[in-house]
């Protein structure tokens, strides 16, 4: 499956998963929520989705390396800063958490399947070539790293 690594960019496959989440829910069980309690929670968590994101991009335009998470051999500084003390991957947190204000919104915890398929993908074609990368690039301070601050939150 070596086909799949770092093929995918995690913003396509977040609109995928979201509008494939948004068909399902047509045809899956709804919990009953006050519609308050239910835009609420999936306004902040939305918005806590977009701060990891924004905040992931804006540190590695800060330390002027590259974004594009598809080609990691292009990454020319280690960014362990800001954002990065929380996350290894914020701006993967941050996409997971929008998936998840989309199940607040419609009310249908199966749709949370869909958050659990995009955490999978992303560690097995994502996360895991990108990590031998850094592995490579950065060696023992990289390594250190991984030891300190988590994959995910």
């Amino acid at each position: 499956m070596k086909y799949l690594e770092l093929k995918v960019p995690p913003l396509i496959q977040i609109i995928i998963i979201g509008i494939l989440m948004i068909v399902a829910s047509g045809y899956l069980p709804k919990v009953s929520i006050h519609p308050w309690i239910r835009v609420a929670s999936s306004a902040v968590t939305l918005m806590a989705g977009m701060y990891f994101c924004f905040s992931g991009v804006l540190e590695f335009r800060r330390h002027k390396t590259t974004v594009d998470p598809r080609y990691p051999d292009n990454v020319s500084k280690f960014v362990d800063s800001g954002i990065y003390t929380l996350s290894r991957n914020p701006m993967y947190v941050g996409f997971a958490l929008i998936l998840i204000s989309i199940v607040f919104f419609l009310s249908s915890p199966v749709l949370l399947l869909g958050v659990i398929a995009f955490v999978m993908y992303m560690n097995r074609f994502q996360i895991e070539p990108e990590e031998v990368h850094l592995s490579e690039a950065f060696g023992e301070r990289y390594e250190a790293y991984k030891q300190k601050v988590r994959r995910w939150l």
